[in-house]
């Protein structure tokens, strides 16, 4: 029996939020709100997202040895992620700057500080947690060939899912382990190449990502819901409709959310219908991991259908936080 439903390699920031009436242009002042100061990270996001589902969650990152990265161990611990291999030391922690308008869009600027010494040799090092994880996932917000240690390192069985965010492109090694892949708009085109020939049509994006050697590719549409694509073929999945306050955080905890249902083993579709309704769950409230449901707030949404209540129960019998 794996130890974690999921184990999360990945970076840890201290968000730093405000709330602007519009963005400025170049060489433009504009005036925002008080500053807000948040646990944040797309890796420190997904282990808690995951977490306070139910997963069983492990989180292998690096942050310094300042009051940020205190904040971002108390928050993963108070989620009830296990921090045995969150790093301490070697620079500062890394800090997104966040600008949030009134719409819930943002524009976030990101100082990799720690995450930018989360090496090869600590994936190394972190062998047993590898090995005791159902499925692993990872982002771009830590150096490219950490993230090619992980596959390198993923035990027999296991799974791997990558969110390539912010978007590069991928060596044939990292793309060939992803299962799913999981891409917005841009992030598909930046994968894909310059010299890719890519339609307005999201299904072409992602039979042209699975062509590249993925396992399975998600693209996730916003508003539109998301479409999944396989050996089986492209399915669409539909949105959910809710006022957006904020969308800090939301493919954050989609991709946590698919990523633990994957390892349940429901099927990609299903998986990601369920992860929508967690990124639609997110949007309704400000912040990014402060804003993460609980299984049973993804149920109590609006036409929530078996696939939910087994989840929220899974979530309870695991402790769900």
């Amino acid at each position: 029996m794996n130890d974690y439903d999921l184990l999360v390699v990945g970076s840890a920031n201290a968000d730093l939020v405000i709330g602007v009436e519009r963005r400025p242009g170049a060489g433009e002042t504009v005036l925002g709100s008080d500053l807000a100061v948040h646990p944040g990270g797309k890796g420190a996001n997904q282990a808690v997202a995951a977490a306070r589902l139910g997963a069983r969650t492990a989180l292998l990152a690096r942050v310094g040895d300042d009051g940020h990265g205190r904040l971002l161990l108390d928050s993963q611990r108070a989620a009830g992620v296990d921090t045995v291999g969150v790093l301490v030391g070697g620079a500062p922690t890394g800090v997104a700057l966040i600008t949030v308008d009134p719409s819930g869009d943002n524009s976030i600027v990101v100082s990799p500080g720690a995450n930018g010494r989360l090496t090869p040799a600590d994936v190394r090092a972190a062998a047993s947690l590898f090995h005791a994880s159902r499925v692993v996932s990872a982002q771009l917000e830590i150096p490219l060939e950490t993230v090619e240690e992980v596959v390198r390192n993923l035990a027999p069985g296991s799974r791997f899912v990558l969110n390539p965010s912010p978007p590069r492109p991928l060596p044939a090694q990292v793309l060939a382990a992803c299962d799913p892949l999981i891409v917005n708009e841009h992030e598909a085109k930046v994968v894909l190449g310059d010299g890719a020939a890519v339609s307005d049509e999201p299904e072409d994006w992602a039979r042209l990502l699975l062509a590249k050697g993925p396992r399975s590719v998600v693209v996730t549409l916003g508003g539109e819901g998301a479409l999944v694509a396989s050996s089986d073929g492209v399915t669409r999945v539909p949105s959910v409709a809710v006022r957006a306050v904020d969308t800090t955080g939301a493919g954050d905890a989609f991709t946590a959310a698919l990523a633990w249902r994957l390892g349940a083993g429901e099927p990609l579709a299903e998986a990601a219908a369920y992860a929508a309704r967690v990124g639609a769950a997110t949007v309704t409230r400000q912040g990014a991991q402060v804003s993460f449901p609980t299984a049973a707030e993804v149920a109590a949404l609006p036409g929530a259908g078996a696939g939910e209540a087994a989840a929220s129960r899974a979530g309870a019998e695991g402790g769900g936080r």
